[in-house]
C-alpha cells in the first residue's frame, strides 16, 4: 500500500503530544486545565430558544452558502465593526468553523505554480497548525517566519528574500496573535498590503480573537484594505463565534473578501464542504446581530488580564497580552517547565514549541509556555498563583 509523503514529516498535533508528555506523571495537586483555548464563559441564554425555533430545519439540507439572513447579519456586523460595506451574497461565506475555511481557502485560491515555480505559503512561527497542513495539501512550500519579541511578536514578512516573496501565493497572519496576544496595528496592515501588491500574493487574515481586547478594538485587514483602496481580492478575513460568543461547539464562523475569491471558495464547498445545520445558522444569525453578550464577555476577560498582571507583572520577561486570552510566558525550557508544573502543582499548560517549527536550528517558543485564561476567575487566579510559585520563585 502506497501512502502520500506530503504529510509524513508532520509532528504530532499539539494536544496528543502534550498527553504523551504529561500523562505518564501524576498531577501534584488539584488539576487546573490551562492548555486548550476552549472558552468556558457562559454562552447567551437565548441559544436554546433559537435552536428550538428553527428545529424544522433539521429536516432540510442546509444551503451551502448559508441562509440569506445569516449572510446579511454577517455583512451588517462587518459594516458596524469595520465601517466596510460588503455584498452579503457575493462577499460573505458562512463557515462550519474557521478551521474549515482557513484550510479550504488555500485549496481554492492557491495556484499550482507562481512564476513557473513551486508556490510558497508564508505563516508566522509559532502558528495555528492548520496553516501548514493547508500549504502541504496543495503542494506549496510552507515557510515559517519567526514571530518573536524581536519582531514585536508578529512576523516580519518584508525581511524575506525577494526570491521567496516572488514565489509567495498566500500569507497567513493571525491578529490578535495566537499565542502571543500581539495586535497588528494599521501601519502593519498597510505595510503588508503594500508588500502583497509588490509581490502579488493574497493575505489570509485569521482574526478569530478580534473581539477580546483590553481597551481599543484591533484594526482589521479588510478595514485597512478598504481605507487605502487596495484590490478587494487581496484579502480574505476569517472570524468565529467560538471566542467572541463562547460558542466553540456551534462550529460557526465566516470568511469575507473579494467576490472572485469567495466565489471560488463557494465552488469548492459545493463538492467538499459541510454547511452549518439550519438551526445553528439561526443561532449564528442572532449572535452576529447582538453585541450585549460580547461586551459582557469582554469585561470578564479584562478582569482576567488584571488578575494575570497582578500575579505575574513583575516576572522578568512577562508581556501583558494586548488581546486574546493566552499568556505567553518566558521559561528556560517549555517542556521541562510544563512537566515540573504538572508534577508539582497539577496545573496543565502547553509548551510553546508545540505550536512552532524548527527553522535553522531555532524553534520560536521553545523557551515559552502558553497558558489559556479560560477557567473561571478564581480557578484561574489559583492556577496562576501556583504557576508563579513553582516556576518563578
Amino acid at each position: 500500500m502506497v501512502f502520500p509523503e506530503r504529510f509524513s514529516n508532520l509532528p504530532d498535533y499539539a494536544f496528543p503530544r502534550l498527553r504523551k508528555l504529561l500523562d505518564v506523571h501524576a498531577p501534584g495537586g488539584p488539576v487546573v486545565h490551562m492548555t486548550i483555548g476552549e472558552p468556558r464563559h457562559p454562552f447567551p441564554a437565548w441559544v436554546g430558544d433559537e435552536i428550538a425555533g428553527a428545529l424544522d430545519g433539521i429536516g432540510r439540507y442546509p444551503p451551502n452558502d448559508g441562509t440569506p439572513e445569516l449572510q446579511t447579519a454577517i455583512a451588517r456586523w462587518i459594516a458596524r465593526r469595520y465601517d466596510v460595506s460588503v455584498a452579503a451574497e457575493a462577499q460573505v461565506l458562512p463557515l462550519n468553523g474557521t478551521r474549515e475555511g482557513l484550510f479550504n481557502a488555500c485549496l481554492a485560491l492557491c495556484p499550482e505554480t507562481k512564476g513557473g515555480k513551486r508556490p510558497v505559503v508564508l505563516m508566522p512561527n509559532p502558528f495555528y497548525q492548520v496553516y501548514a497542513v493547508a500549504a502541504l495539501a496543495v503542494g506549496a512550500e510552507p515557510v515559517y517566519v519567526p514571530a518573536t519579541a524581536d519582531t514585536g511578536d508578529l512576523p516580519d514578512f518584508a525581511s524575506l528574500p525577494a526570491e521567496v516573496l516572488d514565489r509567495t501565493a498566500i500569507v497567513y497572519i493571525c491578529s490578535p496573535a495566537n499565542p502571543q496576544g500581539a495586535v497588528a496595528d494599521a501601519a502593519y496592515w498597510e505595510s503588508l498590503l503594500a508588500l502583497a501588491e509588490r509581490h502579488d500574493f493574497r493575505i489570509f487574515a485569521d482574526e478569530c480573537y478580534s473581539e477580546l481586547y483590553r481597551d481599543t478594538p484591533p484594526p482589521g485587514a479588510l478595514e485597512t484594505a478598504a481605507r487605502i483602496g487596495a484590490d478587494p481580492e487581496r484579502v480574505v478575513i476569517f472570524h468565529s463565534l467560538s471566542k467572541r460568543s463562547n460558542m466553540p461547539g456551534l462550529r460557526s464562523g465566516f470568511a469575507a473578501g473579494g467576490p472572485e475569491s469567495i466565489a471560488r471558495m463557494k465552488q469548492l464547498r459545493n463538492y467538499a464542504g459541510a454547511p452549518l445545520p439550519i438551526p445553528m445558522m439561526a443561532v449564528a444569525t442572532r449572535a452576529w446581530g447582538d453585541e450585549t453578550h460580547v461586551e459582557e464577555n469582554r469585561a470578564l476577560y479584562r478582569a482576567k488580564y488584571e488578575i494575570a498582571d497582578a500575579i505575574l507583572g513583575d516576572v522578568p520577561g512577562y508581556t501583558a497580552p494586548q488581546a486574546g486570552f493566552f499568556l505567553w510566558l518566558p521559561v528556560e525550557d517549555g517542556e521541562v517547565a510544563a512537566v515540573k508544573l504538572w508534577r508539582e502543582t497539577g496545573v496543565r499548560v502547553l509548551p510553546g514549541a508545540y505550536l512552532a517549527r524548527e527553522v535553522n536550528g531555532q524553534t520560536p517558543g521553545a523557551d515559552r509556555i502558553r497558558v489559556a485564561m479560560v477557567a473561571e476567575q478564581e480557578e484561574m487566579r489559583d492556577g496562576l498563583t501556583r504557576l508563579r510559585a513553582c516556576l518563578y520563585e
